[in-house]
């Protein structure tokens, strides 16, 4: 029997010892420390299984998806006119991007349309410069030739005038290459 003990600390003891061990958690950039599922409070978003090592680290729901989408609109509602300021410093963040390309979009004033809708894509270069033009992806079903022509040329000249664009260098470095859909749209009382 003493025999059958010894056996079993020899076994136990050295993977307790291991498991033992605590595991070190970087929770940065989680503004809250990470939870587990045997704590007595929630853990967000409630995904955690306990199948899994070590405690759950909850995902957070980031403002900005990885796609980089934007719509702007021509005149903005009143919650959101402080997202139509030019900021004034150099663009460090993606809302600080996405403000200054909002203060650029002057819509046409001829062959203008109400509730006109484009979308483009583009990207930007790692100094603020655009690669290549801006794409048409999307143009509102049924609007003549001209007025989409029209839509099209003050979407260029507006990105023209703010080009180029002052990123820091950790922002330039995010943002060269990756793909920028903006959608346009032109939501003024126009008339008839």
């Amino acid at each position: 029997m003493w025999r059958g003990i010894l056996v079993f600390f020899l076994l136990v003891l050295p993977s307790a010892a291991v498991d033992a061990r605590p595991r070190q958690i970087n929770p940065i950039p989680f503004a809250h420390e990470p939870c587990s599922v045997l704590d007595g409070r929630p853990c967000t978003p409630y995904y955690c299984s306990p199948l899994e090592p070590g405690p759950c680290i909850p995902e957070i729901d980031y403002p900005y998806g990885q796609n980089l989408q934007l719509t702007i609109q021509s005149v903005p509602p009143e919650a959101d006119r402080a997202k139509y300021q030019k900021p004034d410093h150099d663009l460090d963040t993606i809302g600080d991007l996405f403000a200054e390309l909002r203060s650029c979009w002057s819509p046409p004033s001829e062959n203008a349309r109400g509730g006109t809708q484009m979308s483009v894509r583009f990207s930007f270069n790692r100094n603020g410069g655009l690669i290549g033009p801006p794409r048409l992806t999307y143009a509102t079903a049924g609007i003549p030739a001209d007025t989409r022509t029209a839509y099209l040329d003050a979407i260029k000249s507006s990105l023209n005038a703010c080009l180029p664009l002052k990123f820091t260098d950790g922002l330039g470095g995010a943002l060269a290459g990756r793909p920028i859909a903006i959608r346009y749209v032109d939501n003024r009382d126009l008339g008839k």
